[in-house]
């Protein structure tokens, strides 16, 4: 069997092994290291400097220091319960829309994602508050399981993602530009949801009932002041953070520094972290970011082994052979990533998949920041589509009993097909995801 070959049944086991089950980041370190030793012919010696090298390359690299960061942020928020009192401040000042509850609960939702990429802590969350909400009020049971598993993915696309610092380490395409070009589809599409949740409210009220009058009619001052004291203090920390990367008045890593902090204080203003929440946070914050750390590490040794062994340019090689134009190419790339996102993760197609399109960018010449845009679109149906789903079972595990898997998987059907539709605009006018960047950092 020839190198390249044995590039590519490399990737095929370690799809095989995912979908056994295995865990991510020690196969690809193990099919790494197994296969580095046919591609430089059992040396052991260029095995393990290979794999010293790329730990140290993600040691080293100052991208990847933001993600702690980002996370310990959100986290505090998340222990701290200042999205329980963000979600009734905008309830309240929702109140009268047809669908109150889900506008609320979308608004949140997008606020949140912007403190924290953490989709399975939005979901639990928004299915502890806000989904039982929904419930009793008399929503529809897939029209509520889609706002809040649709609403919970927003923070794979709305910066600060650490999707997109994964995807632009791994890219090497720059992060803060990737922030910048995610703003516009990233509140388009929850703007896109919005009007779907209002607009079906309207044809058919029995969906999304309206509140009732006492808690529709709350005094004009009462909704001010429940804004400015918990709306308004998460936007400022929020859009501080986000504002001094994206005018490059602070790099990724030390804005989120400034943004864990922000957190930290505005939760003891609060006095709502004793001492076992902020321990909790430590440790997810930890755990998090271990995982991360050995994904870059196992992603790192399988794509630079791979690469030895020519995997990477029989897969170009034909699909240069194809002779397909840029459009068809950027068609058929995205309906190869959303068909892996039924069985995969995000993750998988971030470190192992996308790697492999990109040699092919310059090939079409198609931009790598327009590229990551559509992935970052693309991605969230990972999270949507069954049968891995992860937004729909994190929902289920905090549902009532009686709420089946099946109608929460109804349920965000309609939402996949939104993010379908924000892709073909954002394919169809290019210029919602890099407009901002080009005039930024022109």
């Amino acid at each position: 069997m020839t190198d390249p070959q044995l590039g590519v049944l490399m990737l095929g086991l370690f799809v095989v092994f995912i979908l056994f089950g295995f865990p991510i980041a020690f196969t690809l370190m193990a099919m790494g290291v197994g296969f580095a030793f046919a591609a430089y012919d059992g040396n052991f010696d260029a095995v393990r400097s290979l794999l010293v090298q790329r730990t140290w390359s993600v040691m080293t690299n100052d991208v990847l220091i933001s993600v702690p960061l980002f996370v310990f942020m959100g986290y505090i928020i998340e222990r701290a319960n200042i999205l329980d009192r963000l979600f009734r401040s905008i309830l309240l000042a929702a109140g009268g829309l047809p669908g109150a509850l889900a506008v609320a609960t979308l608004v949140t939702c997008a606020l949140f994602a912007t403190a924290t990429g953490i989709v399975g802590a939005v979901v639990t969350l928004m299915g502890l508050l806000a989904f039982p909400a929904m419930l009793r009020h008399g929503y529809d049971v897939r029209l509520a399981s889609g706002v809040v598993c649709a609403g919970g993915c927003l923070g794979i696309l709305i910066p600060p993602s650490v999707m997109r610092i994964l995807c632009g380490a791994t890219a090497g395409v720059s992060v803060v530009q990737l922030y910048a070009g995610a703003f516009l589809p990233g509140f388009l599409l929850t703007g896109l949801y919005m009007v779907y949740v209002i607009a079906r409210a309207i044809i058919n009220p029995a969906l999304a009932p309206k509140l009732p009058a006492k808690e529709r009619d709350v005094p004009f001052w009462t909704v001010i002041f429940e804004l400015a004291r918990s709306f308004l203090p998460l936007s400022l920390l929020i859009f501080s953070v986000l504002g001094s990367i994206l005018f490059g008045l602070a790099t990724p890593s030390e804005a989120a520094a400034v943004g864990a902090l922000g957190a930290l204080i505005l939760a003891a203003a609060y006095r709502s972290l004793p001492f076992q929440k902020l321990k909790e946070s430590v440790f997810l914050t930890a755990r998090t970011s271990a995982m991360v750390g050995w994904l870059f590490v196992g992603s790192f040794t399988f794509s630079a082994v791979f690469a030895a062994l020519g995997g990477d340019a029989v897969i170009k090689n034909f699909v240069a052979g194809l002779d397909l134009s840029p459009t068809t190419f950027l068609i058929v790339s995205q309906i190869i990533i959303f068909i892996l996102g039924w069985p995969l993760e995000w993750t998988e197609i971030i470190v192992i998949f996308v790697p492999i399109f990109l040699p092919l960018l310059d090939h079409f010449a198609i931009d790598p920041l327009f590229f990551g845009l559509l992935i970052a679109l693309n991605i969230q149906t990972s999270f949507l589509s069954p049968p891995v789903a992860m937004a729909p079972f994190y929902l289920k595990g905090v549902a009532p009993a009686h709420i089946n898997i099946n109608e929460i998987f109804r349920g965000v059907m309609p939402f996949m097909l939104i993010v379908v539709a924000a892709m073909a605009a954002l394919y169809i006018f290019p210029e919602l995801g890099l407009w901002l960047p080009r005039y930024l950092y022109r």
